[in-house]
């Protein structure tokens, strides 16, 4: 039936992943596919069976693929290269006029806002315990930050290009600082993104402060104020000195660096000029830094989610941009959710708020008929020999239920479900217990600043450690709580046990169990207590028959309510009223308090009669007994009271027989749930293990790694991701441009490039003299001086054959053995040169 559906998602799945030119093409092919995911998550569950692989494009993993059965992550994966999509057509765009300034600025919003709707509404719903750390929250807002910055930096090149006022320029500057330093804060709790990147956005941050006070300076001169003109020059020369600093270690890109240069001495020669001025013309004081007003800021760059990916639903259709959308005859996932929900909602009412509410009064009935010794009382009388009518009745009951046996084998049940429930739960906190030794084991060996990572027991992440382990609490206070309950139940059934025996033993056993009367004839005077007596025990009989076939009926009408023809037209006039909006659970609330109300309220109006009539007639046998044990009194009957006890005993028995079946009942319900709750947190806590243990063999490795002077490294690629990584060679990572940053964590010998175009550099307006575009460079390798070692030399001991390199060793290993065959002496020691 869905056979064309499958093969048009499949067909887009391989033009959107294959998108790999920085053409503006693409963008429809990854939105389209994105949003059939989207359309897809109220089709299907999140886990639909299908595993998606993908490729880190930041961070140490980038080898490493991740593979998930979640509709959700291949959604986050698409939207990502969508966005690198949108930052790919910024830097492409021609920024040598305003148009093309405009259209990057635009596309590095977009790209912008793509990140941020992924981090507000996709990621929360990921599901996953430990997401990609290159999609992680933090990763997300350096990039959002990251793109605002280069946007708010096409605004400002804009303005200089179109020689606004200095004052002017000066807040869109102030600005593109304020960004790139929230870029570097967010970097900085990121786990994948290198500290050459963070050391670049800082670089920038004090560029564009200098920037700004440079030329707000040039606005004071133009107003006159030349006193607050020097103090703002030499701000901008302290923070170009400080953005001079990120430079060292060769983080900074060669373009960059020189624009820094090049303001510094721009702005050093006007603050030579403004100094003397000042002091020799003008004569204004300087005021100290702390009392210049604060910049204002004008803030162009902001986060534009593209409408296809905010509402995708507004582009599904015949003739849309979309096209028709996929699965609609495909009954929601979210349909059979709501299902399920409705009966879990309907079994809980008819079961917790009628049938239960019931038998409690039920129960408490036989309590008060107990206290008042009946039916034993009027039995003794009325059946003085021989066995009542009623007893016998209650004796077939047992015999036919095998109630002894039937007990027995439900004890059985409740425990063997019970050792197996604890089995699967050990097991699963076994499985933590390991991990946490392991975690422990492993902090000692490498100590807790270098393994960084959280201990077992306080992992914050969905599904972690810290919620593992307090679920673990709970589900021993389930086992804690059900323990107790089935010794109270089992002490029932031993205090009733040999009563129940003899019940459902032979009716001779029963009568030599029951002392006869020693009188058979009734005196008149208590007959008509009797009658009364026993014609309001008969109406409770009645009213507890009564109620037993109506909880009957009630269970069985509750079993046949199938709403699923119901909620599916329900379904279906949701979607053409909201023909836009995914359809979820939440949307059938008023069609579930609408059937509720009409199937069930007249069921909770009958409850509340039901105490009325109990009430009643509870007070109408009272008052029937004390009458009766008031004529008992006055006649003197006494005799019967051994068998009055007795056969009180065994209709007391009987009554105890059925609350244990109950609770045998309840108890193998609760373990069935149980079982799945358990089963749960085992797989869960297998998952979180596995998670854990491949994390610290990858986190060993990168403290095993080799020193750095043995490491090549090269320049990152675009932060694209993709699902097979073709071999590329990594260059400097040094930032190329100002608009090409995508940071990358520093590359590893052995790192694997994903998919990217490099991108096209672009002409840079900045302060300092007009420099040609830099394409990155290779570094050239290291190679060894004069007597300096090289870890890739190797330890060579002296003796012949040793190579240039083990001269000096040579010379004294020879200088201790004099025969000069090589044989190194270990009194010498070792010698590297």
């Amino acid at each position: 039936m869905f056979r064309h559906d499958l093969e048009v998602i499949d067909s887009m799945r391989r033009d959107a992943i294959n998108t790999r030119e920085a053409h503006s093409s693409g963008i429809k092919k990854l939105q389209a596919y994105a949003g059939q995911l989207v359309w897809m998550g109220g089709k299907f569950p999140i886990d639909i069976g299908v595993d998606f692989t993908w490729y880190p494009a930041l961070g140490y993993h980038t080898e490493h693929p991740l593979a998930s059965n979640n509709l959700k992550y291949e959604l986050m994966n698409v939207l990502y290269n969508l966005a690198a999509l949108y930052s790919q057509l910024a830097i492409a765009s021609n920024r040598t006029d305003t148009e093309g300034l405009k259209a990057a600025a635009s596309f590095f919003s977009q790209a912008a806002g793509v990140l941020t709707h992924m981090k507000t509404e996709v990621l929360p719903e990921l599901r996953m315990a430990n997401p990609p750390d290159d999609m992680d929250e933090a990763t997300l807002e350096a990039l959002i930050q990251l793109f605002l910055a280069q946007s708010q930096e096409c605004f400002w090149q804009k303005a200089v290009m179109d020689q606004y006022k200095d004052a002017s320029i000066s807040k869109l500057a102030a600005r593109v600082s304020d960004l790139y330093n929230m870029a570097g804060e967010a970097a900085m709790h990121s786990e994948a993104i290198s500290s050459a990147w963070i050391h670049h956005m800082s670089a920038k941050h004090h560029h564009f402060a200098a920037a700004a006070q440079y030329r707000a300076a040039c606005d004071c001169l133009e107003k006159k104020k030349y006193g607050e003109e020097v103090a703002r020059l030499k701000d901008a020369v302290n923070c170009v000195t400080e953005g001079l600093k990120e430079c060292k270690g060769g983080y900074i890109n060669k373009a960059v660096l020189e624009d820094l240069q090049g303001l510094k001495k721009r702005v050093e020669e006007d603050l030579k000029r403004a100094e003397k001025d000042n002091d020799v013309i003008y004569l204004q004081v300087v005021p100290p830094k702390p009392e210049l007003k604060i910049l204002d800021r004008a803030n162009m760059a902001v986060a534009r989610v593209p409408p296809q990916v905010a509402k995708p639903y507004d582009y599904f259709g015949d003739h849309a941009e979309f096209g028709p959308a996929l699965f609609t005859k495909l009954v929601p996932f979210s349909v059979h959710v709501a299902v399920s929900i409705y009966e879990e909602r309907r079994d809980r009412l008819v079961n917790s708020n009628i049938i239960s509410e019931l038998e409690s009064m039920t129960d408490k009935l036989h309590e008060i008929l107990s206290s008042l010794n009946l039916p034993g009382s009027l039995q003794a009388l009325e059946k003085p020999l021989g066995l009542p009518g009623t007893l016998v009745q209650h004796a077939e009951e047992i015999r036919q239920a095998d109630a002894l046996n039937r007990l027995q084998r439900g004890f059985a049940d409740v425990e063997m479900l019970c050792a197996s429930d604890r089995a699967v739960f050990e097991e699963g906190k076994t499985l933590l217990a390991v991990e946490e030794e392991e975690d422990r084991a492993l902090r000692l060996k490498y100590g807790t600043q270098r393994w960084s990572r959280p201990e077992s027991r306080v992992d914050p992440s969905h599904d972690g450690g810290a919620k593992l382990w307090n679920q673990a609490g709970e589900i021993e206070g389930y086992f804690a709580s059900s323990t107790s309950s089935d010794a109270v139940v089992r002490e029932k059934f031993a205090a009733v046990k040999d009563t129940l025996a003899i019940l459902a033993g032979p009716d001779r056993g029963m009568m030599d169990y029951i002392p006869n009367s020693r009188k058979t004839e009734i005196p008149e005077l208590l007959k008509p207590a009797i009658g009364r007596l026993r014609g309001v025990y008969n109406d409770v009989q009645r009213l507890e028959s009564r109620r037993r076939k109506h909880v009957e009926a009630l269970k069985a009408r509750s079993r046949g309510d199938d709403i699923k023809n119901d909620i599916l037209a329900e379904a279906a006039r949701l979607e053409r009223t909201y023909p836009n909006t995914q359809i979820v659970p939440a949307h059938f609330e008023d069609f579930f308090d609408k059937r509720l109300d009409s199937l069930y309220e007249s069921e909770l109006e009958a409850v509340e009669k039901e105490r009325a009539d109990q009430d009643k007639i509870v007070a109408e046998i009272q008052r029937a007994n004390r009458e009766f044990e008031s004529q008992k009194r006055v006649v003197g009957e006494s005799g019967n009271r051994e068998r009055e006890k007795v056969l009180q005993k065994l209709d007391n028995a009987y009554y105890k027989y059925k609350e244990i079946v109950s609770n045998v009942d309840v108890g193998r319900k609760f373990y069935n749930d149980l079982s799945r709750i358990v089963e749960q947190f085992r797989n869960q806590a297998r998952n979180w293990v596995n998670e854990r243990r491949k994390e610290a063999r990858l986190l060993e490795d990168e403290l095993s790694m080799p020193t750095l002077s043995s490491l090549s490294i090269q320049q990152p690629p675009i932060s694209a991701r993709d699902q097979s990584p073709p071999t590329q060679t990594y260059q400097s990572p040094t930032p190329s441009s100002y608009y090409t940053q995508t940071p990358s964590r520093q590359p590893q010998p052995t790192r694997q490039a994903v998919h990217a175009s490099p991108p096209v550099e672009a002409h840079i307006q900045s302060w300092a003299d007009n420099v040609s575009p830099q394409q990155p460079r290779p570094m050239p390798p290291i190679t060894a001086r004069s007597g300096a070692w090289m870890p890739d030399m190797g330890i060579k001991f002296a003796g012949p054959g040793g190579g240039p390199s083990s001269q000096g060793g040579s010379q004294q290993g020879n200088a201790s053995n004099p025969s000069g065959r090589g044989t190194w002496d270990p009194n010498s020691g070792i010698r590297f040169g």
